[in-house]
């Protein structure tokens, strides 16, 4: 909604309750309850679900129901669907929350992970043929989109890698850097290569392995860089990650080992995170989301 609309509507209920109360006559009582109801809302099965395994688990709330004042009003959104938010919720729990349970202890997960996840439906689209996937707001929020495409994703591991999965692991790498920030050494490695928006132009958009970034968008910032070698590190497979480096060739892996080797100092000395352990242990959660072994959208 615009804010010309947003001024109509005001205007539209503000003449309509004045209509009413012209009508009343001396005799008739008001009734207590609000007729704006708007705020009211049914709790679904699904909102019994979250109460149990994020409210009471984690102290995290999972917004899926559509709320403008926590989406970007510089785009145009729409409300998650609730079955797919379903599943991505599931999604969020077992490799997410559960894998860094298992690998840290659920009390590294309760401290450190956010305390809302607000879903989207749709991309965030920009003017530069780019979309957001995901933001990282004030160590607090993070805002995850295209949700209402996830169905069609959702049986490719390398699609739900790329739209999703990597998304919130590069998300929740943000707010760990938020938490702590990561060594200033980081940033001196690739220093004189980051390009900020233009990383989706020629020619940013290819043989950026060769120059020593694990993604074309790594080459944003030294920020988005840390997150995306955190995030595709675990999120990808030992064969995977190799077969980058020997694209990259010896310049390449070089810097981007470097990086790599900042990054699992970070998370070992500030966090107690052994990212090879927590690359392992999300690949088997992977396989077995994909082998139908995880039902993602029980709500009992």
């Amino acid at each position: 909604m615009t804010i010309p609309q947003k001024i109509i509507a005001s205007f539209l209920v503000s003449c309509g309750i004045a209509a009413a109360l012209s009508s009343c006559t001396d005799d008739d009582k008001l009734s207590p309850e609000s007729v704006i109801t708007a705020d009211r809302q049914e709790y679904t099965e699904f909102d019994y679900w979250l109460q149990r395994n994020f409210v009471a688990a984690y102290n995290i709330r999972f917004k899926y129901r559509y709320e403008d004042i926590e989406s970007d009003m510089n785009y145009t959104t729409v409300p998650s669907r609730y079955d797919d938010a379903v599943v991505l919720a599931h999604l969020v729990k077992y490799l997410c929350l559960e894998t860094y349970d298992e690998v840290g202890g659920i009390d590294f997960t309760r401290a450190y992970f956010p305390k809302l996840i607000f879903t989207i439906g749709e991309w965030e689209y920009r003017n530069n043929g780019t979309y957001i996937l995901g933001t990282a707001e004030g160590g607090r929020k993070i805002l995850l989109s295209g949700t209402n495409y996830l169905s069609q994703y959702l049986h490719s591991a390398d699609d739900l890698n790329e739209y999703y999965l990597k998304t919130i692991h590069h998300e929740f790498t943000h707010i760990l850097n938020q938490t702590k920030d990561y060594p200033a050494d980081f940033q001196l490695i690739t220093g004189s290569l980051y390009v900020a928006d233009k990383w989706s132009e020629s020619p940013h958009d290819t043989n950026y392995l060769q120059r020593g970034f694990i993604s074309a968008y790594a080459q944003h910032s030294d920020k988005e860089d840390f997150a995306e070698m955190l995030s595709t590190y675990v999120c990808n497979p030992v064969s995977r990650w190799d077969g980058w480096m020997k694209e990259a060739g010896a310049d390449g892996a070089r810097l981007i080992t470097a990086k790599l080797d900042i990054v699992r100092s970070y998370m070992r000395d500030t966090f107690g995170i052994d990212i090879d352990q927590l690359r392992t242990t999300l690949q088997r959660r992977q396989q077995e989301v994909q082998q139908g072994r995880i039902n993602l959208s029980e709500l009992t």
